[in-house]
């Protein structure tokens, strides 16, 4: 009798179960892997980079058509223009696969905070993707160039940001939840990594890009975008880049060059960088001290060196930090003196260090941040050599 009661039970519970009544079958979707966001004049132009998958599957032949296509729509908002596109697509643009949003540099100069709200408020988008600008170019455009080897641009655009941010050190990668905390706070600015097209951007949307030896259309980072609140306000350089990079202690890593005793130039691999940032207050007066400690490799040598010589190795390692060191500081002026914003985090580390010293000056922090003394030391040790000691230069010539 109990058991025809628990059946019963059972019985009536599968009632109350509601299924899959929001389900959504792959073939009625268009999976977005790349967002573009452009502004022209008063209204938005969206534009999504939408997989193929019959073109990308392992499994079935390629038809020779592109493996993504890009729709475009414009709208008062960002929303607006989304759903627009539905009038253009086949399916609904479906977004909880987007891998990177491409921020267009007319949008950055006006400012991005309301553009990213909706991305970061939709619980359709998830909170992994990326985001960089497009720099001297639409933000559509970058999304319609072509790619070779990765047959996906948006799978480029997220592979090279990465492997440069590991093996390189000037771009950085920010997801959503990153930008937009970063942007909330007021003592702060943003750096977001910054891609350009090389070559005809409108050759770049013709598959017979990726069909030639010598692509003439390429996406390439160019360095990092400053924001100063939301608006963009300037890019740093490779090198600057490589600097912030350092004092971020992001650094995995790199490659230096530097010049030989006599002539000639050697090349190191940077193989660990740890960075140690405090802040201090003499007398009321905010300064930063900047530890970065750098362990390297000897790489290549195109120079007359004895690298057997304890000498040769402590010239490798001064001439190694005092080229870090030069560069850090060229950056700390730019971004000090040029740009006039925190983007390096300095306020939050003196707001560690001693809150109570740190409120007294808050207020006044967009003054006093261009004249902060910021002191950087770099302590630089060369631990292999490669295979052999010298160069090939060195060796003696047979008779």
């Amino acid at each position: 009798m109990a058991k025809i009661k628990v059946i019963g039970l059972l019985c009536i519970l599968t009632l109350l179960l509601s299924g899959c009544w929001s389900k959504r079958e792959l073939n009625e979707l268009a999976i977005v892997v790349a967002l573009g966001i452009d502004k022209i004049d008063d209204a938005y132009e969206v534009t999504v980079q939408i997989v193929d998958p019959s073109e990308v599957s392992m499994k079935q032949a390629s038809t020779q058509r592109s493996p993504v296509i890009s729709y475009h729509a414009r709208g008062e908002t960002i929303f607006e223009a989304i759903r627009k596109m539905t009038t253009l697509a086949a399916r609904k643009p479906y977004f909880a696969h987007l891998q990177v949003v491409v921020l267009g540099e007319e949008l950055a100069k006006e400012g991005i905070s309301e553009s990213l709200d909706l991305i970061s408020r939709d619980h359709e988008f998830r909170k992994d993707f990326d985001v960089i600008m497009s720099y001297e170019a639409a933000a559509k455009d970058v999304l319609n160039v072509l790619t070779p080897i990765e047959k996906v641009p948006a799978n480029k655009m997220l592979n090279s940001l990465e492997v440069s941010e590991k093996a390189w050190g000037s771009t950085i990668a920010i997801n959503i939840d990153e930008l937009v905390n970063t942007l909330s706070s007021k003592d702060k600015g943003a750096l977001i990594s910054a891609i350009e097209i090389h070559g005809d951007k409108k050759l770049g949307v013709d598959q017979a890009n990726v069909q030639r030896v010598k692509t003439p259309v390429l996406l390439q980072y160019a360095g990092l975008a400053v924001f100063k609140k939301d608006k963009f306000i300037g890019l740093l350089t490779e090198e600057e880049s490589k600097s912030v990079s350092f004092l971020s202690d992001k650094i995995k890593s790199t490659i230096e060059i530097i010049a030989c005793p006599k002539k000639g130039t050697l090349s190191t691999e940077i193989t660990h960088s740890k960075t140690k940032v405090k802040g201090s207050f003499q007398h009321g007066e905010p300064a930063i001290d900047v530890q970065i400690e750098v362990e390297q490799n000897v790489g290549e040598v195109e120079c007359d060196i004895d690298l057997s010589k304890p000498k040769s190795i402590d010239y490798v390692n001064q001439k190694t930090a005092q080229g870090i060191k030069g560069r850090i500081e060229e950056a700390l002026e730019k971004i000090q003196q040029q740009y006039e914003v925190d983007v390096l985090g300095f306020g939050d580390t003196l707001h560690r260090a001693d809150a109570k010293q740190w409120k007294q000056i808050k207020n006044d922090w967009p003054t006093i941040f261009p004249e902060l003394p910021i002191h950087v030391h770099v302590k630089v040790k060369t631990q292999g050599l490669g295979t052999m000691q010298n160069s090939l230069l060195n060796k003696p010539k047979e008779e």
